[in-house]
C-alpha cells in the first residue's frame, strides 16, 4: 500500500500548499493570496491520489458560479486526471448537486468547486466519498500528499454529463404538496439559482424569483442568509405579494434562510422543529442532531416529541459523520445546513429542505408562522462574528475556557465552549471557515438576555476582543 510521509506544516507549506487552506471541513482560501491554477491542480493530484489509495477511481467534479471557479476546475481535473482517475464533469451548478451526482451515479468521490458562502475573491474544494465526508485528519492527509508530491501515475478518462434534470427530477420525487401557494425565493445570484428556476416551474402556485441568475460578483446582496441584512429583499417580497414564506439560499445552495408570510426571520433551529416534527412522526424515537449554536428550545422539542436530541459540534462534514455514526434521519446547524438521511441521501441540500418545508405546510391553512405558534418563545442573538486573527483564532476560545473554569458555571466544550446560567446560554467558538470567533446567546427575558451579553462581552474582554 502507498504511504505517505508524515510532513509538518512548513513542509507541506514548502511543497505548494499554504497549510491555511486545509481547514477544518473543506479546502478553503482566496484566490491571488493562497489559492492559485496551479494548487488546484496539485490538489487534484492529491485527491485522485488519496480516492487510489482508497481503491477508487471514478471521481465526480461541479463548479459554483465565482468567477475563478470555471479556471479552478480545470486545474483540479487536469490534475485528477494524471493521476488515472476517471472524472465525470457535471459543470456549474449548486454543491448539492454535485453529492446527488456522486450518489445516483455510484462514484467513488466527488469535488465541488464553491466558497461558498465567502466573499466573492475567495475559493475552495468540497470533497466526499461515495459513503463519507472527507474532513479533518483526511484533508490533512490530502495536504501531506500534495507536498509529498508521491501521486498516483495515469491518464484518468473525462466525460462530460448533465445531470441537472435527473437532480430536479429527485427533488420533485419526495414533493407532496397539493395546495397551491406563493412563494418567494431568492437565491442571491448563487450557483443555485437556475436549478430553482427550474424546480419552481414544475410546482404548484405562484412563485416570485429574486436574483436568480448566476453572477459570482453577487451584485444584489452576499449570499449568506444567516445574515439578516442579506434577506431584505426576500422580506420585501413576501410582504408585497402576500406570500406564505420566503426561501433563499446561499453561493452554492446547501444552506437555506427561511422567513414567514410576515416577513419575519425564522432561525434555522425553530426550522428544524418543524422538520423534527415531521421525521418523528416516522422514526419515532429516533435521535435528532443539531450543532451547539441551536437554541435550547430545538432541543426541549425534540425530546417533548418522543426523539433523542444530540448537540454536535459545527460543520457539515462533522455533523454527516456523526448522523452516519448515530444512523439519525435528521440533523442540523443554526448557519442552515439541514440534513435529511429520512427518504434522502444525508447530505445538507437546501432545495430539498424547500420541498420538505412546503410538505409541511400542507398541515395547515395559514402561512409558516402557524407551524410555530406553539413553540417557546425565548430571546436570542443571531450569530455574531467577531474579526480575529487567523494566526491565534484557535488559541483565543481555550483561553476563555480557562478564565472561566474555576468560576463554578456550567459549561460544556462539545465545540468552543457554551455556558449555561439561570438566565439562558451563550456560546463562543472559532469559525473554522472564516478568521473570526463565532458568538451567540440566548435568554428566557430581555434582561437575562442582556446579562449573558454582558457575560460573553466580559469573557472577549478578557482576551482582548470586544463583542
Amino acid at each position: 500500500m502507498r504511504t505517505v510521509p508524515q510532513l509538518n506544516k512548513a513542509e507541506i507549506k514548502a511543497g505548494g500548499l499554504d497549510p491555511v487552506i486545509l481547514r477544518e471541513y473543506d479546502i478553503r482560501g482566496q484566490v491571488g493570496k493562497n489559492l492559485s491554477d496551479d494548487a488546484a491542480q496539485r490538489i487534484g493530484q492529491a485527491f485522485g491520489t488519496y480516492v487510489n489509495i482508497k481503491g477508487g477511481k471514478k471521481i465526480c467534479v461541479g463548479f459554483d458560479g465565482r468567477l475563478s471557479s470555471p479556471s479552478l476546475s480545470h486545474a483540479l481535473i487536469q490534475g485528477l486526471l494524471s493521476t488515472g482517475a476517471d472524472v465525470v464533469n457535471i459543470g456549474r451548478g449548486p454543491t448539492p448537486m454535485l453529492y446527488f451526482a456522486v450518489k445516483h451515479l455510484k462514484a467513488d468521490a466527488g469535488i465541488m468547486v464553491t466558497g461558498s458562502h465567502n466573499p466573492p475573491d475567495y475559493n475552495g474544494f468540497k470533497m466526499t466519498l461515495l459513503d463519507e465526508p472527507v474532513f479533518g485528519a483526511a484533508i490533512q492527509e490530502i495536504g501531506r500528499i500534495a507536498a509529498s508530491t508521491m501521486f498516483a501515475k495515469g491518464a484518468g478518462k473525462m466525460q462530460e454529463l448533465d445531470v441537472t434534470q435527473a437532480y430536479i427530477n429527485r427533488l420533485l420525487q419526495d414533493f407532496k404538496g397539493m395546495t397551491p401557494r406563493r412563494v418567494a425565493w431568492d437565491a442571491g445570484n448563487g450557483a443555485a439559482g437556475e436549478i430553482m428556476r427550474a424546480l419552481t416551474q414544475n410546482l404548484p402556485g405562484t412563485h416570485i424569483l429574486l436574483h436568480d441568475k448566476i453572477d459570482g460578483t453577487f451584485p444584489n446582496h452576499h449570499p449568506d442568509p444567516t445574515v439578516d441584512e442579506n434577506l431584505r429583499d426576500l422580506q420585501k417580497a413576501v410582504r408585497e405579494n402576500k406570500c406564505d414564506l420566503g426561501i433563499a439560499f446561499d453561493g452554492d445552495g446547501d444552506r437555506i434562510g427561511i422567513v414567514d408570510e410576515h416577513g419575519a426571520v425564522i432561525r434555522c433551529d425553530m426550522l428544524m422543529t418543524i422538520y423534527a416534527r415531521q421525521v418523528l412522526q416516522t422514526h419515532p424515537g429516533a435521535p435528532i442532531i443539531a450543532d451547539v449554536k441551536c437554541s435550547s428550545v430545538l432541543f426541549e422539542q425534540i425530546a417533548k416529541m418522543g426523539g433523542r436530541p444530540v448537540m454536535w459540534k459545527t460543520g457539515h462534514s462533522l455533523i454527516k459523520d456523526k448522523m452516519r455514526t448515530l444512523n439519525a434521519p435528521l440533523a442540523g446547524e443554526l448557519s442552515g445546513h439541514i440534513f435529511f438521511a429520512d427518504h434522502y441521501y444525508g447530505y445538507d441540500d437546501a432545495l430539498y429542505c424547500a420541498i420538505r418545508l412546503l410538505n409541511a405546510l400542507e398541515d395547515s391553512s395559514d402561512g409558516l408562522s402557524s407551524l410555530l405558534k406553539n413553540i417557546p418563545t425565548l430571546h436570542s442573538t443571531p450569530e455574531i462574528r467577531i474579526d480575529v486573527r487567523e494566526e491565534e483564532k484557535f488559541a483565543l476560545v481555550p483561553r476563555v475556557h480557562e478564565n472561566l473554569k474555576d468560576k463554578g458555571l456550567d459549561l460544556s466544550t462539545i465545540d468552543g465552549v457554551r455556558v449555561t446560567t439561570e438566565d439562558g446560554w451563550w456560546l463562543l467558538r472559532a469559525s473554522n471557515t472564516q478568521s473570526v470567533l463565532v458568538a451567540r446567546a440566548e435568554g428566557k427575558t430581555t434582561e437575562g438576555l442582556e446579562r449573558l451579553k454582558n457575560m460573553l462581552a466580559d469573557a472577549l474582554g478578557s482576551v482582548g476582543y470586544r463583542l
